[in-house]
C-alpha cells in the first residue's frame, strides 16, 4: 500500500508548519464523556491519530508520549496527552478505555461517529483509510497519517514530530517551549 501522509516527506512536514490552524473537535472521550478543544484550553496538548488494533506504528508513539510525560516530572501537568482513534467501528470508548490506561500516561482516548472522526481529521490534515487485511480482526486495518502534533496552551499548531522521533529529542523540544 502507498500512501502519501502529512509529515511524511520534509516539504510537507514544512508546509503543515507554515499553517495556521487551531486543534478544534467534538469527540467522545474514554469514559463516554463528550469533549472539545475547550476542555484543554491552558494546556499543551500532543495529538496522536491511530486506532487501538495497530500493530506497531500507535502503541510505539505512544510509548515515546508516555516516555516523554515521565520525563516532564511536575511540568507534565501542563501537557495533555490525546490519543483520536481514526477508527470509529471497533474504538468505541469502551474499547479505549482498555487500551490508553496501558501507556500510564494520562493519555485521553477519543472517538466519534465516522463525520466527527472525518471532520476532525480533514481540521488536523490527516489521512486514513480503512484497508481490507483477512488476518485483521475484523479482516480490516486502518492506514493513517503518524505524526504527532503539538498543540500551545491556546490550541494554536505549533509543530509535528515525524513518527520514530525519540522520547528524548520530543522531550527537549517540549521542554524548551514549556520554560518560554
Amino acid at each position: 500500500m502507498a500512501f502519501q501522509i502529512w509529515g511524511s516527506d520534509p516539504t510537507e512536514t514544512a508546509a503543515l508548519e507554515d499553517s495556521a490552524f487551531q486543534a478544534v473537535f467534538e469527540l467522545t472521550d474514554h469514559t463516554g464523556m463528550i469533549r472539545t478543544q475547550d476542555d484543554f484550553a491552558g494546556k499543551w496538548m500532543l495529538v496522536f491519530f491511530g486506532f487501538t488494533n495497530c500493530p506497531d506504528v500507535c502503541p510505539t508513539t505512544l510509548a515515546e508520549v508516555a516516555a516523554v510525560m515521565d520525563g516532564l516530572g511536575r511540568d507534565a501537568s501542563f501537557v495533555q496527552p490525546l490519543f483520536i482513534s481514526i477508527d470509529s467501528e471497533r474504538d468505541k470508548p469502551q474499547a479505549l478505555a482498555e487500551f490508553v490506561p496501558q501507556f500510564n500516561a494520562g493519555i485521553i482516548g477519543l472517538t466519534g461517529t465516522p463525520e466527527q472522526i472525518e471532520r476532525t481529521a480533514n481540521d488536523f490534515y490527516i489521512f486514513y483509510e480503512k484497508v481490507t487485511e483477512a488476518a485483521a480482526p475484523g479482516g480490516y486495518t486502518m492506514g493513517h497519517s503518524s505524526q504527532l502534533f503539538l498543540f500551545g496552551p491556546e490550541g494554536d499548531f505549533l509543530t509535528t514530530y515525524p513518527y520514530g522521533t525519540p522520547a528524548e529529542d520530543i522531550l527537549a523540544d517540549l521542554t524548551g517551549r514549556l520554560r518560554k
